[in-house]
C-alpha cells in the first residue's frame, strides 16, 4: 500500500499517522483564497487611505488659497475704485489751485461741469448708475418719498419730481431717490 493514496493514513516525521482528507485540502484552499483577497483589500483600504490623505490635503489647500483671495479682495478691492477717482481730484485740484487767478465765470462753469463728467464716467465704469424716476410708479425699494401731493394729470402713486437722484451699485441700491408722490 502506497501512503499517498487518499483516505490513508501517512506517517509524519514523529511516526505518527496523519490523514490529509479532501475536506480538509478544500478548506486550505478555501484559507489560501481568502488570505489572496485579505491581501488585496488591504491593499485597496491603503489606496484609498492615500486618496483621502490627498484629498484632505487639496481640500486644505484650497481653503488657504481661498482665504488669501478673500483677504487680497479685502485689502486691494478699491484700488479700481481709486483709481477711477484720481482724475475727479486732479480736476478739483487744479480748479482750487486757479481760483484765486482771474479767471471769468464761464472758465469755472466749464471746469465745473468737465469735473463732474469726469465723476460720472468713473462711477459708471464700477457699476454705479443714478436712479432718476420721473414719472415712473412710485417703488419703496428704489424710492424714497418725501412729500404727497396731489396732481390732476399723474396717476396716483407715481413720481411727480424728483428732489434727489438715487443710485444703484450693480443693481443694488445704494441711496433710494427721493423724490414727491402724486396721491389720488
Amino acid at each position: 500500500m502506497n501512503g499517498d493514496e487518499p483516505g490513508q493514513e501517512r506517517h509524519g516525521a514523529a511516526g505518527e499517522p496523519t490523514a490529509v482528507l479532501p475536506e480538509t485540502a478544500a478548506q486550505l484552499v478555501e484559507l489560501e483564497r481568502l488570505q489572496q483577497a485579505l491581501t488585496e483589500a488591504e491593499e485597496r483600504a491603503k489606496n484609498h487611505w492615500d486618496q483621502y490623505l490627498r484629498a484632505v490635503a487639496d481640500l486644505d489647500n484650497v481653503r488657504k488659497r481661498a482665504q488669501r483671495d478673500i483677504e487680497a479682495a479685502n485689502r486691494y478691492g478699491l484700488e479700481k475704485f481709486a483709481q477711477e477717482l484720481l482724475p475727479v481730484w486732479d480736476s478739483l485740484d487744479l480748479a482750487v489751485q486757479n481760483a484765486g487767478k482771474a479767471a471769468d465765470v464761464r472758465t469755472l462753469v466749464q471746469g465745473q461741469e468737465a469735473t463732474l463728467q469726469l465723476l460720472s464716467t468713473a462711477l459708471k465704469k464700477i457699476g454705479v448708475a443714478p436712479i432718476n424716476p420721473q414719472g415712473e410708479p412710485f417703488d419703496p425699494a428704489r424710492h424714497e418719498a418725501m412729500l404727497a401731493q396731489e396732481s390732476a394729470t399723474a396717476e396716483p402713486n407715481s413720481v411727480l419730481q424728483v428732489v434727489q437722484p438715487g443710485y444703484e451699485l450693480n443693481g443694488r441700491v445704494l441711496r433710494p431717490a427721493r423724490v414727491i408722490v402724486s396721491k389720488a
